[in-house]
């Protein structure tokens, strides 16, 4: 079915001639079958011939053109499948056959790349099923499809093979592999919905649990080793003889028109050098494996597929279970011999972690966005891990990059802010954390740049910064979600403050008056407006009803503040002389709402303490003015005598999260929108669907 160039043995070279035929025959319109020795001569060969990019497109699109016709992408897939098997059934011993895995790979990652994002219209199709008369590898395929086997291998073998010098390459184009072949999500709608098409993401879910649970191992792994590139990639056994470029040499290159330009996995999104891109691309793999919700079609929607059918898909759409997920989930640690509750050993389903190693790397990476989603998905769906955070007695070393995170909030983005205050308010559901990050005392806080502190607990540097969140969204992002859980976590801990330092007390009443002035102008505001609606403007009524709710959610916050400070007075006062100074110091911000129906119960409180106070200080005036020093003493001796008598007990508040009902929405663009400005190559950004794209952005790297 053609002819093929004769090929001179490993030693010799290969002529740009055969280099160009062979390439220009995979693309080309005649089909070749899984048995032909042009399959071998294509990835034996070194890709040191220098392309143009236009060149390579119009390769690309000759395979598009043809690939129908000759099924040569699930050919070069089959034998990617059968050069892995093949290397791991030979304990890596031999060269060739790394190398041929390699080439594999690295072709059909290019090709199938651009065949995804070329897609027009909602009609996938990559052509992945062999022509009836190729039956001659069907002992090999048995009762599986293409997609099946190459991610059943590809898994396999990232799953069983270290990561070392001599595999370093090759794990990364498997995972760059992933990721293309998972990027047809990218031309799905923002909502999983029962039409879309994700056959190697599919494929990745049909894999027995065992070879699940022991890729989710090692993609956590790679994150916590975090290999460097191989400082001498020329050395390794896969060189060819004499002075040929070989594919090592050829992926260190800078050049932009290599043959297949290269993937630059080696720079990060700020163009730096990525010091562990085996790391990066592995938690990136591993959030789109966990995160990624198939919709099933439901009876109903089946027999009835209409826009009714439709809306009620949208509402009570049917997913099927995540392996992946189920495997993070039950992850366990290795370094404890856990029992359930039944008295047995845990089952094989749990794998096991190092999890002190997962905390200490998850603490080092927590700038990165990637790292952020990650924790978040270990704290809210796996409960050893939570479990184990809470126990450690060196919180800082997590709680710190996510503070200095919400410190540094212009430079975040939203999602980010959103993922940092949901962990630390899942953290803050538990009275022991509460209690345990106001006994740890920080030296110094160095990337806090408006003050000194010094000998200051992470506690009151928690509630600083969640106050200066909650300040920053007020003037900038203006999201009630993400003021809703700023204070919902001030309201957890606050029945647990502990020495809550002077700077954190003051913030925290100047917080209460902030709101309290913005309340005001917008209450002035509606009621000059209520004035001039009266004339019956449709116009007028509807500024009034947009700025009457807008008052009401800064009720909302106003009671919020005030039901924490009454908490920490109720539950924790002599244990914090600040705050009572914080209150007495800044005691008529309160005397407005005194006789407020929504604020005069728990304003009633604060003025039970600040009579108490003021009394005995009146009892101990004397002439001239008093210094802080001689006030805080005089509170301080009075805290000791502190009964809580008059005071109104309401029920402790405690928030807790509870993820959207529809959380695929935002996760799944999300994830992806992380992978895509960290992977390394561009995607057509004409042909996202998942989420809005900016045309004038580039995606990528």
């Amino acid at each position: 079915m053609g002819s093929v160039p004769s090929t001179p043995r490993r030693g010799g070279a290969y002529s740009p001639e055969t280099a160009e035929y062979l390439i220009g025959t995979f693309v080309g319109d005649t089909p070749f079958p899984l048995s032909s020795e042009f399959w071998q001569k294509l990835l034996e060969l070194p890709l040191n011939v220098q392309w143009s990019t236009q060149r390579v497109q119009q390769a690309c699109e000759l395979l598009a053109k043809n690939n129908c016709h000759t099924r040569h992408l699930a050919k070069i897939l089959f034998h990617l499948a059968c050069c892995l098997q093949e290397y791991m059934s030979s304990s890596g011993a031999l060269p060739l056959v790394y190398e041929k895995a390699f080439n594999a790979v690295y072709i059909s990652s290019i090709f199938l790349k651009h065949l995804i994002e070329s897609v027009h219209g909602e009609n996938i199709q990559l052509y992945l099923s062999l022509e009836d008369n190729e039956d001659v590898q069907k002992d090999v395929l048995r009762d599986q499809t293409i997609k099946n086997l190459v991610m059943r291998n590809v898994l396999s073998f990232i799953a069983s093979v270290e990561v070392s010098p001599d595999t370093f390459l090759l794990h990364l184009e498997l995972l760059n592999f992933m990721i293309i072949g998972m990027s047809t999500q990218l031309l799905c709608g923002p909502s999983p919905g029962p039409n879309d098409v994700n056959p190697f993401l599919d494929a990745a879910m049909a894999q027995d649990s065992s070879l699940v649970g022991a890729v989710v191992c090692r993609l956590l792994l790679n994150f916590m080793a975090r290999s460097n590139v191989p400082s001498n990639r020329a050395t390794y056994s896969i060189l060819y003889d004499g002075n040929q470029s070989s594919v090592l040499q050829r992926v260190g290159s800078a050049a932009a028109n290599i043959v297949l330009f290269p993937f630059s996995y080696l720079v990060s999104s700020s163009g730096e050098e990525s010091k562990s891109p085996i790391a990066d691309i592995s938690i990136h793999v591993l959030l789109v494996l966990v995160h990624y919700h198939k919709c099933l079609v439901s009876e109903d929607y089946a027999n009835h597929k209409s826009s009714t059918s439709d809306s009620l898909l949208k509402e009570n759409p049917h997913f099927s279970d995540n392996p992946y997920c189920k495997a993070l989930e039950h992850a366990i640690d290795c370094e404890l011999d856990r029992v359930d509750i039944e008295g047995n050993a845990h089952s094989a389903r749990h794998i096991k972690l190092p999890f002190a190693s997962l905390f200490d790397t998850l603490g080092i990476c927590l700038a990165d966005e990637a790292a952020v989603l990650l924790l978040y998905s270990l704290l809210q769906g796996n409960s050893a891990f939570l479990e184990y955070v809470l126990v450690r007695t060196d919180l800082d070393a997590l709680l710190m990059p996510i503070l200095e995170a919400l410190y540094n909030a212009p430079s975040r983005t939203a999602n980010q802010i959103y993922m940092l205050l949901i962990i630390l308010l899942i953290l803050s559901q538990d009275s022991s954390f509460n209690a345990s990050i106001h006994k740890l005392i920080l030296t110094g806080v160095p990337w806090y740049k408006e003050r000194l502190f010094h000998q200051t607990s992470l506690g009151s540097l928690m509630v600083i910064i969640l106050i200066r969140t909650v300040q920053y969204n007020l003037s900038k992002l203006r999201d009630v979600y993400l003021q809703t859980t700023c204070l919902a976590t001030l309201a957890n801990m606050a029945p647990h403050v502990h020495r809550l330092s002077a700077y954190a007390s003051q913030r925290l009443v100047s917080l209460f008056d902030m709101l309290s002035r913005k309340y005001n102008k917008l209450a002035e505001r509606r009621d000059n407006k209520l004035h001039i609606a009266k004339g019956n403007s449709v116009e007028g009524n509807n500024l009034v009803e947009d700025m009457s709710t807008e008052l009401h959610i800064y009720t909302d916050f106003l009671r919020l503040v005030l039901e924490i400070i009454n908490a920490i007075l109720t539950y924790a006062l002599p244990r914090n002389p600040e705050v009572v100074y914080a209150i007495m110091h800044r005691q008529e911000v309160f005397q407005p709402f005194k006789n407020h129906p929504r604020f005069n119960e728990l304003i009633d409180n604060i003025y039970t303490v600040l009579d108490f106070f003021n009394s005995r200080m009146d009892a101990q005036r004397e002439d001239g003015d008093w210094s802080v020093h001689e006030v805080l003493q005089v509170i301080i001796v009075n805290c000791r005598s502190w009964r809580g008598d008059g005071m109104k007990m309401f029920t402790q508040l405690r928030f807790t999260y509870e993820q959207e009902s529809h959380p695929e929405e935002f996760f799944i663009p999300y994830v992806w929108q992380l992978v895509l400005s960290h992977c390394g190559f561009s995607f057509n950004t004409g042909a996202i669907n998942l989420f809005p794209v900016d045309l004038q952005t580039e995606v990528c790297i």
